[in-house]
């Protein structure tokens, strides 16, 4: 900065013909480039206040929360045929209808069990929630661990099932396989419904809604058609027992006896796991209840209710037509069981066609936007885990559209990982499923049960029983997963799991470690702070951005004020100093210490120690720092940030890193004006809003009579009028100037005490929406009702302190904060 623009802001300050310099009213704060690529993507940011409209009615949450349950009726009894098959052969049909019925009777135990959950915890629940108010924080883990495995695994899983149904689609309609592009696909919709949900409850559910009632007209009005045409004899066979297209069926057993060896309940039981993954979604209703509308309990329960209806039904006819058309699943995953029984009844007339399209269609979006359970009841989960401090605290803030969208963004990035390490293979997905979300059972239905156990109220018995009862069947069910589904791949949730359990708890006892520290205080901590300071700027370089620290390092008000160049290289230490000498910040005397060993830190920790031992002062070391554009960032180091890093260890010595933007800056040397510039370099940006009246050389230490000068100076132009506020009306703070009197009216925003020739003064900062002056009090440490936020009238002479306007003991008057009022000192 020059000399010559410094005086000519002086001098345009200085005169009453022109106005100050606008305050922080007037400023413009530039957005960053990820907010403005944020905000383009997902649209304007909604306010905290708007989160209670982000509710869900009960018809939006059906298609939301109950989607996965209802879309796995699509694979559920394709999955139970094929454990089925190679063991009992054409058997296997007949099979499939008692294992559906003890699968039905579970999820109505189940569904008494949750519908009491809901009616308990409304505000958060779910098997997480329950268990840690009845067993615990730690108990609870198990629970929180099981649901964010199967979350992640619920992506995986209905995404590769929406992709089969696509396959399906193509090869029985167009002849064409895609085998070799459905994990690519099945990528593309989970990074594609990561992105709806960034964008907000609300407009999530809108979308994914919408699926879950065409595919229940569609495939209801497909199963009603073909039970009617079952009932009268003419519902056709798939005669696909032998068939070697698309990777082939799935081979048929020859063991048709025995039904009661060990072989074949191993085989029954892995048939019945694999068709209990129908039951996975019954658990995120529960875990995002507070999302729907009032009343909160009955719409969830009513909503539960009316998904495991649907689910039943349509999980039921399934398998009898499947029973019925003895319709083959393949080993590729597609043609789907559900795509043939289409073809079967509707036929392959151009209406038959027609219709097995949009059945198909139908199936892959309910089946792709049933992973979107995961996104709604995963971040509410991990929500309530960081709550507890078993998961970081990340998990418990609210993004951009309201959505918890960092535990959004790490569901898609598991889900992701799994779905490509598994290659898409539902087959292989689904030997993952299910043993989470059934030890969530186990841990809500426990909790309810000991819930009840500990009350006396109506029904407490059947309330026991239900609970009891879902209990023991959802322990068993896990057994089953854990023993015949372990070389399958279950292994992976089995070793999974206690690690998961024990990283929570762990994590959990490093948050209460800090705590405890910090409560407690450690003895550098404890050391009484003084009452003196001292401020090291450290230089290596005279530009905008070192002249910004000593500006600020001079509104610290230090008992001393150093610049200090920690030496490496001589030469460069010599054309620094003449620099500083020519420049605007010789009145600072620039020190030079040497680093023969180029060890910055160690010196700049070396001299703060240094320096509170000769003063007995704080010490604060105050490091300048550029900040660059995101391209240029590689090409300069990060000293300041290192350095901070060590001194701020030591007792007595802080570090304050003082961002300079040269993006800004490279901006203004294109395109701002000169008065920009002056503000920038010449004096003080009045981003606290008050206008500067010199420029960096003003002393930093003021004088009573400095301040009682300039309030005895009177403007001839216009005369003085008392001490009446009532005179004269208030004008904007932006067009007050110095050395004339003013009524100014506004608001105080902070006040501080400080002494002034060692003598108290209360100094109050008084701003309207044009700007802020300084109001000081001469004798007071404390006025009563000038406090902030208080509605005040005063009248002045306009004087200065520190180099800013400001009135020294004005007349005043407190107003009320909603209307003008009549108090007055």
């Amino acid at each position: 900065m020059s000399t010559s623009t410094a005086g000519a802001a002086h001098e345009a300050i200085e005169s009453p013909d022109q106005p100050p310099v606008l305050s922080a009213a007037g400023w413009e704060i530039p957005e960053s480039l990820g907010y403005r690529v944020k905000r383009a993507v997902l649209g304007k940011p909604l306010v905290t206040e708007a989160l209670s409209t982000e509710r869900l009615s009960k018809k939006i949450a059906l298609g939301t929360m109950g989607i996965d349950m209802i879309s796995s009726s699509a694979y559920g009894s394709e999955q139970m045929l094929t454990q089925l098959l190679p063991y009992f052969g054409t058997l296997a049909f007949m099979l499939i209808m008692p294992i559906t019925g003890v699968i039905l009777g579970l999820a109505f135990l189940l569904l008494l069990c949750y519908r009491d959950v809901l009616s308990v915890y409304t505000k958060a629940g779910g098997s997480y929630v329950v268990a840690r108010e009845q067993f615990g924080p730690k108990i609870a883990q198990i629970a929180a661990v099981a649901l964010l495995i199967d979350y992640v695994v619920t992506v995986a899983v209905q995404v590769s099932s929406g992709t089969d149904a696509i396959a399906s689609l193509l090869a029985l309609s167009y002849n064409i396989d895609i085998t070799s592009a459905t994990l690519w696909i099945s990528v593309g919709v989970i990074v594609l419904m990561a992105f709806m949900n960034l964008r907000g409850v609300r407009e999530a559910g809108r979308v994914f809604a919408m699926p879950a009632y065409v595919y229940l007209l569609l495939v209801g009005a497909t199963l009603l058609v073909g039970l009617g045409e079952l009932a009268t004899g003419n519902l056709s066979h798939a005669n696909n027992l032998h068939d070697t297209s698309y990777g082939g069926v799935v081979a048929l057993g020859t063991h048709t006896q025995w039904l009661v060896s060990f072989a074949a309940i191993s085989a029954m039981l892995r048939g019945f796991a694999n068709g209990g993954s129908s039951l996975t979604g019954l658990e995120a209703i529960s875990n995002g209840v507070s999302v729907f509308k009032k009343p909160v309990a009955k719409n969830a329960r009513i909503t539960l209710t009316y998904t495991v209806a649907a689910l039943g039904s349509l999980v039921l006819g399934v398998s009898i037509l499947a029973w019925q058309a003895q319709t083959m699943p393949y080993n590729n995953g597609s043609p789907t069981v559900l795509a043939q029984l289409t073809h079967l009844v509707w036929g392959h007339s151009g209406f038959g066609n027609f219709l097995f399209i949009l059945v198909q269609i139908a199936t892959a979006l309910i089946l792709y936007t049933g992973g979107n359970t995961s996104f709604s009841g995963f971040p509410f989960l991990t929500s309530f885990v960081a709550s507890d401090s078993f998961l970081p605290r990340q998990f418990t803030q609210r993004g951009h559209r309201l959505a918890y969208s960092n535990g959004i963004i790490v569901l898609t990035g598991l889900s992701l990982a799994l779905i490509i390490v598994m290659d898409g293979n539902l087959t292989r997905l689904v030997a993952l499923y299910a043993i989470g979300v059934f030890t969530g059972f186990v841990m809500a239905s426990a909790g309810m049960f000991r819930y009840h156990l500990r009350r006396s109220e109506e029904r407490r018995t059947l309330k026991l029983v239900i609970n009891g009862a879902a209990c023991i069947a959802s322990t068993l069910v896990v057994l089953v997963f854990a023993i015949f589904k372990f070389t399958e791949g279950a292994w992976i949730v089995v070793v999974i799991f206690p690690i998961g359990v024990f990283a929570l708890i762990k994590l959990n006892e490093r948050y209460r470690r800090e705590a405890a520290a910090l409560a407690e205080a450690p003895a550098s901590a404890s050391v009484p702070t003084l009452t003196r300071s001292t401020v090291l700027v450290l230089v290596d370089s005279v530009d905008l951005a070192v002249i910004k620290a000593l500006r600020y390092a001079r509104s610290l008000r230090p008992v001393e004020l150093r610049a200090v160049h920690l030496m490496i290289d001589s030469k460069h230490a010599e054309q620094l100093r003449k620099r500083w000498d020519a420049s605007t910040a010789a009145d600072v005397p620039l020190e030079v210490i040497e680093v023969p060993d180029r060890r910055l830190r160690r010196a700049a920790a070396e001299l703060a120690a240094r320096t509170h031992e000769e003063t007995g002062t704080e010490v604060t070391i105050m490091l300048p720092r550029r900040a660059f554009h995101i391209t240029s960032r590689f090409l300069h180091d990060h000293t300041a940030d290192k350095i901070a890093g060590v001194v701020s260890r030591l007792p007595h010595v802080a570090a304050m890193i003082v961002p300079f933007d040269v993006v800004e800056a490279i901006g203004e040397m294109h395109g701002k004006d000169a008065l920009d510039k002056a503000t920038a370099v010449g004096a003080r940006p009045a981003v606290d809003g008050r206008a500067p009246v010199g420029g960096p050389g003003h002393p930093a230490r003021r004088t009573k009579k400095m301040l009682l000068d300039a309030e005895c100076v009177i403007d001839e132009d216009q005369p003085a009028t008392g001490a009446h506020t009532e005179v004269r009306p208030p004008i904007p703070v932006r067009d007050v100037r110095w050395r004339n009197r003013a009524t100014l009216e506004g608001r105080i925003r902070s006040v501080y005490v400080g002494p002034v020739s060692g003598s108290p003064a209360l100094e109050a900062e008084l701003y309207d929406e044009t700007g802020g002056i300084t109001l000081v009090f001469l004798g007071r440490r404390s006025i009563p009702g000038i406090e902030p936020g208080a509605k005040i009238r005063v009248e002045g002479m306009v004087g200065e302190t520190e180099g800013y306007l400001a009135m020294t003991n004005p007349s005043y008057r407190l107003l009320p904060r909603e209307h003008d009022g009549d108090e007055e000192e």
